[in-house]
């Protein structure tokens, strides 16, 4: 590393700052229905209320209040408030997590597809990054998988760290309870630190496939989430590290400093509030997912010489498969140009570790204006065909 840490533009971010706020139906959101701040307060007590209208507009500790770590906290099986490291946001978490812990020499493994930060971040820094693929087969035969003979066979005698995102995004894909858990054990035997993007975290389709943060069975790896994707809330802009490994903390706290250096009293306080009630909150979101999930199977069922869809295990993206011969990229284009519908084409996971599948794009389920955004989409098709 030359002392500055050179980024490659941010393709997902720089497609949707285009036609995020613009695109008649964003049909591609990442995250679960949002909530009004008063919709937010009646979750919570009459003391949730009287301290918000009275709340103090200064400063919050650096760590996040005690309120809020201790809330953050019960939503993991075996961690306390001191366990906790408040964020703005998890990208922000993701930034300095894949700095810190990795030196010069070592090895990084990230899985692919993959939320374009924790690749770049380590490329940037001039270490050696590898890829793992997080399928098999091509196609109609395409499976999503966390296959460990592959990553075994990625590992190197300097391999230090390995990032991963389950549920995945795009893909929706979340590995089985007895994959992660021998993950981990690899991970934590061979000294390799994990750091585990869990954003999704709460909303998989059969409860019973949400899998143990890495944080409660790992001691070294490092949980991060956030409340904007399962808990639908992203414009508190609050997220945090879990880590049984409180020294690591320490280094991300005092790293800090140099960015955010603290968290929005309004946005502490209403997270607090949320996390407080996060059963209420997932399940209505899980709920709206599923209801999602049946209007775009049907949608892909009546235009099956266009589309293959496959039910996400968890999160709110799915990554289907395109049909038809112009491609998704074409499709996309067209699609949010001529009729506002936004959807993302695979090109803006396209991976400097690899290829990945081309014939994909990315439509989001997770907000109740589905519906009416699939209509859209459909009736787009009968001014292509």
């Amino acid at each position: 590393m030359n002392g500055r840490l050179v980024l490659p533009e941010f393709k997902l971010e720089t497609y949707f700052s285009t036609w995020e706020f613009t695109a008649r139906h964003h049909l591609t959101a990442s995250d679960a229905e949002s909530m009004t701040v008063a919709e937010l307060l009646a979750l919570g007590t009459d003391e949730d209320l009287q301290a918000y209208e009275n709340l103090h507009l200064g400063y919050t500790p650096t760590w996040g209040t005690e309120p809020l770590r201790a809330a953050i906290a019960g939503s993991y099986e075996s961690l306390t408030s001191s366990n906790v490291l408040g964020f703005a946001g998890a990208g922000e978490a993701l930034f300095w997590a894949m700095q810190l812990f990795v030196e010069p020499g070592e090895h990084v493994i990230v899985n692919v597809p993959n939320y374009q930060s924790i690749e770049s971040i380590p490329l940037a820094t001039g270490v050696a990054v590898s890829g793992l693929p997080l399928w098999s087969g091509t196609g109609a035969d395409l499976r999503w998988e966390l296959d460990l003979e592959r990553f075994e066979s990625l590992l190197r005698a300097e391999t230090s760290l390995v990032s991963v995102n389950f549920p995945n995004n795009p893909t929706g894909f979340v590995p089985d309870h007895e994959t992660w858990s021998a993950f981990n054990a690899l991970c934590h035997e061979r000294g390799i630190r994990v750091v585990s993007d869990e954003v999704y975290r709460g909303v998989e389709t059969n409860p019973d496939d949400t899998i143990a943060a890495a944080a409660d069975i790992n001691p070294s790896a490092l949980s991060i989430s956030v409340t904007s994707k399962a808990y639908g809330l992203p414009g508190l802009r609050v997220g945090w590290v879990a880590s049984q490994d409180v020294g690591a903390l320490g280094r991300l706290e005092k790293a800090k400093h140099y960015t955010s250096i603290c968290n929005s009293a309004p946005s502490e306080l209403l997270a607090t509030v949320a996390l407080n009630h996060g059963d209420v909150i997932l399940d209505r979101n899980r709920a709206i997912v599923a209801a999602n999930d049946q209007i775009v199977t049907e949608f892909a069922q009546r235009h099956p010489d266009l589309f293959e869809y496959e039910t996400p295990v968890g999160g709110c993206v799915t990554f289907p498969t395109y049909l038809g011969p112009e491609g998704p990229a074409e499709f996309c284009r067209r699609a949010v140009e001529e009729s506002g519908v936004f959807l993302l084409p695979y090109t803006v996971y396209e991976s400097e570790l690899g290829a990945i599948p081309e014939d994909r794009f990315r439509i989001g389920i997770g907000r109740r204006d589905v519906p009416q955004s699939v209509a859209a989409l459909e009736r787009h098709l009968e001014t292509i065909v």
